[in-house]
């Protein structure tokens, strides 16, 4: 091998390879600050900016073949340590900023969770239409390019975004414009989005496999300093949560708060137990039985992504025997009345805090459900009194997270962890207010 140098020599770079499908291979290693094309000879000479990222770029492509459009690729370091600027087609100076372009380099710095085309679409977008996304997720890091329609609207972008973070404490933007003229986007997937051709073909690859992310229990979703980010909404949040992309058939788009929810039992529930089930999805608003038709209620939650989610998971769910039946109601809202019980300012509403946590732990109703916030000396046999008397419990584990005293029980059902929990969470067990929830684990 060649003796290691900035400049990376590419071969077999045929006529229909373009600048920005080369940058698109080796950007993930870091900035590239100079390209000569050698269209005569089908090559290509690409100066990264520092020696290490071009050994790194050549060291994953040791293992990996590196293809453009269905051709392979071959690269070498080149025997150049350095391009003139008169050599370089791609002219940009590394020592000085950039000019002005409508095209974006993304940088993500100390990213915790996943960050998918969605979600840099939700941010991008307040300041202009977005073109066209391309994201880079390798093991040198991760990037995107970002284009806009203008010039003014990526300079915005970059003006408003560069240094801030996507989620408060993590996934920093470090923007830098790019020196490319236009995205090339073959494919419209997780990876790569033409907002202006939606009938792309897809290209489904299999996703890699997510790596471990640390609890996020802290993190408190978006940082909301300025009005761009609250625009966000919760939609790209809940797609991190969820672990990149929303659960399959739910939107993001859905804007319908109040809930139509039918086939109630009516002789075993009542608001609350209807509150401690929907607030495993959003904070609520309102509840109201409907005292014409008993075995109705109106159900508003807080905004239309919650209301999605809960549509989603307790849609069949069964509760008390019967089987629910949930759908968006006519009403926008519940008007305030003294039938309609009032849980917007409660602090029992479980996304007033730990919000990406939350949204995690959503799921439809399992058989086993996670309980917190119990006295620290309290026992296995004093929380299966709590909750047996909602069916038949196969097994109980009592165990401590952080200090803090927590139990899995796992019942025969799922009806009888649902029973559980709608009539125990909020309840007193020892002087404590313990909280419910479902756990997703198949066995303890």
């Amino acid at each position: 091998m060649s003796e290691p140098s900035k400049v990376i020599h590419i071969r077999n770079v045929g006529h229909e390879i373009a600048e920005s499908d080369l940058l698109q291979l080796l950007q993930p290693f870091g900035v590239v600050s100079k390209i000569v094309m050698l269209r005569a000879k089908n090559q290509a000479l690409l100066q990264m900016e520092d020696i290490h990222a071009s050994v790194s770029a050549l060291q994953y492509y040791t293992s990996v073949q590196p293809s453009i459009r269905g051709r392979n690729v071959y690269m070498q370091f080149s025997s150049h340590q350095e391009l003139t600027t008169d050599q370089s087609s791609h002219g940009r100076n590394s020592d000085q900023e950039s000019e002005p372009n409508r095209i974006l380099l993304v940088t993500i710095h100390h990213m915790i969770y996943p960050i998918t085309v969605e979600v840099l679409h939700q941010v991008f977008k307040a300041y202009g239409f977005v073109e066209k996304i391309v994201t880079f997720q390798k093991s040198a890091g991760f990037q995107a390019l970002i284009q806009f329609h203008s010039r003014q609207e990526a300079v915005e972008a970059f003006g408003s975004l560069h240094g801030r973070n996507i989620y408060d404490g993590c996934c920093q933007l470090d923007i830098q414009y790019s020196n490319l003229s236009e995205l090339q986007v073959h494919y419209n997937n997780d990876r790569s989005r033409d907002f202006t051709n939606p009938s792309l073909p897809t290209e489904q690859r299999p996703r890699a496999p997510q790596q471990g992310y640390p609890d996020p229990a802290n993190l408190y979703a978006f940082q909301q300093a300025g009005a761009s980010f609250a625009q966000m909404g919760r939609a790209a949040m809940i797609a991190a949560a969820f672990g990149g992309s929303l659960p399959h058939g739910v939107t993001g788009a859905n804007e319908r708060c109040t809930l139509i929810v039918s086939n109630l039992n009516t002789d075993k529930i009542d608001e609350d137990k209807l509150f401690n089930l929907f607030s495993l999805y959003g904070n609520i608003v309102r509840i109201k039985i409907l005292r014409n038709k008993p075995d109705h209620a109106l159900v508003e939650m807080a905004d239309g992504l919650q209301a999605e989610l809960a549509v989603h998971y307790l849609k069949g769910a069964i509760l008390f025997g019967k089987k629910l039946e949930v759908n968006y109601s006519k009403y926008p809202n519940i008007t305030p009345a003294p039938d309609a019980h009032d849980y917007l300012n409660s602090s029992l509403n479980r996304f007033n805090s730990n919000v990406v946590k939350n949204y995690r732990h959503c799921c439809s109703p399992t058989k086993m459900i996670h309980i917190s916030a119990l006295p620290q000396e309290i026992s296995e046999e004093a929380i299966l009194n709590h909750v047996s008397e909602h069916g038949n419990v196969l097994n109980t584990k009592l165990f401590e997270v952080n200090g803090k005293r927590q139990a899995l029980v796992l019942f025969e059902t799922e009806e009888e962890a649902t029973e559980a929990l709608v009539s125990k969470h909020a309840s007193t067990l020892e002087g404590n207010t313990i909280r419910i929830s479902f756990s997703q684990m198949q066995s303890i």
